[in-house]
């Protein structure tokens, strides 16, 4: 029998036929329970810290408080919610405002605009505080703190090492290189140089030259990635006071966790397992998965994550059929341009990568060496030969798609449909 799936387009969708019996699983993320208000999710965390006194007891008055904050970028955090309930405990610690210094962890990001300032702070803030923007390339503004087991030096902040406390924000999703954000990332990269970051962040690829990226190195892995360990031993050089991190789900905040900056992140990374990690029983010969529609589609760049979590659902050599409209084309910087069309071999790119890696760069890497490894058909409103370099096929409509799969397979492919591609995670039992 046949089965009709509606999957995200841009701001359309596209309709899957499929035969019922050929779908191993529809990869949905996990139904979530919301049974309290965000703001009584966010005053429960910090009334009841993970492996910490509370911040009001932490701090004293007379001391300066450096409070890490995430750039507009993640604007979803909903910090305008829970900035102000975290002062509320400075204040109740006796820390005074003009002690309390706000430091956006934009990493190798751009500066924010006042009005962005003014969003990420809310208006119950805005008028009481200002924020810096973190420069990675302020070399008089960093300071170093030491260097990792790995081999990166780490230089921060320096305004914010000089404050008696660090306060570390943000919120915790899969990360296709650190396995997990929040946490350790506001410390590297988030207030790190750009020498540090690029160091930790090359450990993606493996060792050997032709190798291609480190197999430990991806979403949901931390113990044994290499990227986020080595975030993690940055982490304790700027000796972090205290943590708060929230975790969403349907458009909202659907749980939070504060205290310890590892044990509290720890307990954040369970909350997003059990909400985004989605249990598979075998690979597919097919994936077919929709990056969720716009904005998360809006260029090719930012279909990364779903191109990520679809190889995690995908049998070795088989075919993945990715939709993202990409009406903004390729996205990111002309670095992605030159990675994606300037090189003929995936050797040739890799090579480029070791010699100058930028997170750009690995991220069209990432792309090629898919396509390396894997049938990688694209549903884009890419022209249809601009990746044909890179052995990325692009088609128009998902019929196209299935049509060139099934001529090369067969039609009875066992099929994994991802609908949410860029938020769920296929864990295998």
């Amino acid at each position: 029998m046949e089965k009709k799936i509606a999957l995200k387009y841009g701001n359309e969708e596209m309709i899957l036929k499929i035969e019922d019996e050929n779908i191993l699983q529809v990869i949905e993320s996990n139904p979530v329970t919301l049974d309290k208000t965000e703001t009584e999710i966010i005053q429960a965390a910090l009334e009841e810290p993970i492996g910490s006194l509370r911040l009001s007891e932490l701090v004293h008055s007379g001391e300066r408080v450096c409070v890490v904050i995430p750039d507009i970028t993640r604007a979803w955090q909903r910090t305008d919610l829970y900035l102000p309930l975290v002062v509320e405990e400075l204040t109740r610690g006796g820390v005074r405002d003009e002690d309390i210094l706000f430091i956006c962890a934009l990493g190798t990001h751009r500066p924010q605009t006042v009005e962005e300032h003014r969003l990420l702070l809310g208006p119950k803030l805005a008028d009481r505080f200002q924020v810096l923007d973190h420069d990675c390339h302020d070399q008089e503004n960093l300071v170093y703190c030491g260097e990792t087991s790995l081999g990166t030096p780490v230089w921060l902040n320096k305004k914010a090492m000089e404050c008696d406390h660090l306060v570390l924000t943000g919120g915790i999703v899969y990360h296709f290189l650190a396995g997990w954000s929040g946490g350790k990332k506001y410390v590297l990269p988030g207030i790190a140089s750009y020498e540090t970051v690029m160091k930790n962040h090359a450990l993606s690829l493996n060792s050997v030259r032709g190798l291609g990226p480190h197999p430990d190195v991806r979403s949901g892995n931390d113990s044994t990635n290499l990227i986020h360990l080595d975030m993690l031993e940055a982490a304790s050089l700027a000796k972090p006071a205290f943590l708060f991190n929230v975790v969403t789900a349907e458009g909202r905040i659907a749980g939070a966790v504060a205290g310890h900056y590892q044990a509290a992140h720890d307990k954040g990374r369970e909350l997003v397992d059990a909400i985004d990690g989605v249990t598979i029983q075998e690979k597919a010969e097919l994936v077919i998965a929709s990056a969720g529609g716009s904005p998360k589609d809006v260029n090719l760049y930012q279909s990364i994550k779903t191109l990520i979590n679809a190889r995690e659902a995908v049998k070795p050599g088989g075919a993945m059929i990715i939709l993202t409209e990409s009406p903004e084309g390729l996205g990111g910087n002309a670095e992605v341009q030159e990675m994606l069309l300037g090189y003929d071999t995936v050797l040739e790119r890799e090579d480029a990568l070791r010699a100058d890696y930028s997170i750009s760069k690995y991220v069209a890497y990432y792309f090629c060496d898919s396509a390396e490894k894997f049938d990688l058909i694209l549903v884009s409103s890419l022209d249809s030969n601009l990746l044909k370099k890179a052995n990325i096929r692009i088609v128009k409509t998902l019929d196209e798609a299935l049509a060139l799969v099934y001529s090369k397979r067969g039609k009875d492919l066992k099929t994994h449909i991802m609908p949410h591609g860029a938020n769920t995670l296929p864990r295998l039992v």
